[in-house]
């Protein structure tokens, strides 16, 4: 059992660890509305848009977007914290993976790659200082690429709780039987979430809010975001177009 006064970064990882086996049949058993009806597809679209070669997948998770993004062709890196949600989309296939914390990755990001066409974000920027992990990936962006970010969309998230940033924690009541830890996890207001973009050296270029086919309310919000200024790699990487 958790106690209330831990850090909540540590819970969160900790989460990911305890509920990885319900979170992987959840996504691969369809059972997540939002992402059945819109949202997988919503970053699908976003990304082919630009037709990308490879692909990052930061926080990857089951590995259900990098096996998607490699049917088409698309060369993936998944990354994440959770050696059970690696191990399964190592299972799987579709890409290569790395387990490795956020605080590894930005200390190091040359270490799983470079001149990537595409660093994506789906529902992974959970913690209250990410700054850091978006800096890194301008380091291995090709000179096009593009970082794409979709989280949960704040006006709707944020229920009858104040609209400030702050800790919020999931106890995925809905998601059935396999989730014994509840997850917390760090809310932004869509002002927070600009503010965060630009600080950490990006320009947005293009904002979504996918919505569902029944409600007509937003599922998500979807950014797309280039480095305001030209990417950096490693200089034993070759040049990057």
């Amino acid at each position: 059992m958790s106690s209330m006064t831990e850090d909540p970064g540590e819970r969160l990882e900790r989460s990911w660890i305890a509920n990885a086996d319900g979170w992987t049949r959840a996504v691969r058993e369809g059972q997540l509305e939002s992402r059945r009806l819109v949202t997988d597809s919503a970053i699908m679209q976003a990304l082919l848009e630009r037709s990308p070669r490879s692909a990052l997948d930061i926080g990857c998770g089951e590995g259900w977007l990098a096996r998607a993004l490699a049917e088409r062709g698309v060369a993936v890196v998944g990354l994440d914290a959770s050696a059970p949600l690696i191990d399964a989309a190592r299972a799987q296939g579709g890409g290569t993976f790395h387990l490795r914390s956020y605080t590894e990755f930005a200390s190091s990001p040359e270490a799983i790659g470079s001149c990537f066409d595409a660093a994506i974000f789906n529902f992974a920027l959970l913690e209250e200082q990410v700054a850091p992990v978006l800096r890194a990936v301008q380091r291995i962006l090709a000179r096009s690429g593009r970082l794409y970010i979709q989280t949960v969309h704040p006006w709707a998230a944020c229920g009858a709780a104040s609209y400030r940033d702050g800790w919020r924690t999931e106890t995925f009541a809905g998601f059935g039987a396999g989730f014994p830890e509840p997850m917390p996890w760090y809310f932004r207001t869509l002002e927070s979430w600009v503010a965060l973009l630009r600080q950490s050296g990006y320009w947005i270029e293009d904002l979504r809010e996918p919505i569902h086919p029944a409600t007509a309310q937003p599922l998500s919000l979807l950014v797309v975001a280039r480095p305001a200024a030209e990417p950096t790699v490693a200089a034993n990487t070759g040049p990057c177009t």
